[in-house]
């Protein structure tokens, strides 16, 4: 049987002496929340987290209203424990006597801190992939490769939506089937728009293993002469006279190459 604090201790103290509790307990809210701040934004700091962040999106938007992330999460953890400090000493004081109306509201504090937490973690994490595999493809001139860091950003941002809506009581069935129409668009969508990245990656594999020329050999592809600087799974680069051309590997598998004997 769950025993009810605020009746046990207005039981035992006068009325006064509960005003006196109920001051005390918003007191030590304060203090307390003050305490976690502080802490909190000790230790993220300490642990990396503001280098970790730093050149994301979130990080960029929280500097502009005068914050930071580290900043942000140790406010949420000193906010929630100084709005539990007041429903307690809301509910010893009398001043909310119905304990099922705030009761409820208590127990729904750590899912609702756990929701705000996972999705500001998905939003970051969503930032660096995306800045990640932006490095990694920046090389690649093709319109689907340019999507692809934000398709990876979106995806992980709507993980860390559906963690958000679990901890909020949303139907696991519903976030299931919005997992499944969204793993469906992914694939489906996905297929069509990278056909041509995905057909450039295959081709390439053939060269890198087949390696028809090399790095310093001078070919001609698709019109372009000059000398191979790089090939790599999904384009080659040729330079001539001080210009760089980056061709696509599916081009250079169905145009052919010319390899020049000097």
């Amino acid at each position: 049987m769950q025993l009810d604090w605020p009746a046990i201790v207005r039981s035992l103290f006068s009325r006064e002496a509960v005003t006196a509790v109920a001051i005390s307990i918003l007191v030590l809210g304060v203090l307390l929340a003050y305490l976690s701040w502080r802490y909190m934004h000790y230790f993220l700091s300490d642990a990396g987290i503001d280098e970790a962040v730093e050149g994301t999106a979130f990080e960029r938007t929280a500097q502009r209203f005068g914050t930071s992330t580290v900043g942000l999460i140790a406010t949420l953890v000193g906010i929630s424990i100084y709005i539990g400090a007041m429903l307690l000493a809301g509910a010893v004081s009398q001043r909310f006597r119905d304990v099922s109306l705030w009761s409820p509201f208590v127990a729904y504090l750590p899912n609702l801190f756990v929701a705000l937490f996972a999705l500001m973690i998905g939003l970051i994490a969503g930032d660096k992939a995306k800045l990640s595999v932006g490095e990694k493809f920046r090389s690649i001139k093709l319109p689907e490769a340019e999507l692809l860091p934000e398709l990876v950003k979106y995806s992980i941002i709507f993980l860390a939506g559906l963690v958000a809506l679990g901890q909020l009581g949303v139907a696991t069935e519903a976030l299931l089937i919005l997992l499944a129409a969204y793993a469906f668009g992914l694939v489906f969508l996905g297929g069509l728009a990278f056909k041509q990245l995905l057909s450039a990656g295959a081709a390439g594999v053939y060269l890198v293993l087949s390696q028809p020329y090399s790095i310093g050999d001078e070919v001609r592809i698709q019109g372009q002469q000059g000398i191979v600087q790089e090939v790599d799974v999904f384009v080659t680069h040729i330079e001539s006279e001080g210009e760089e051309y980056v061709v696509p590997n599916d081009q250079v598998f169905a145009g052919g190459i010319v390899r020049i004997r000097g």
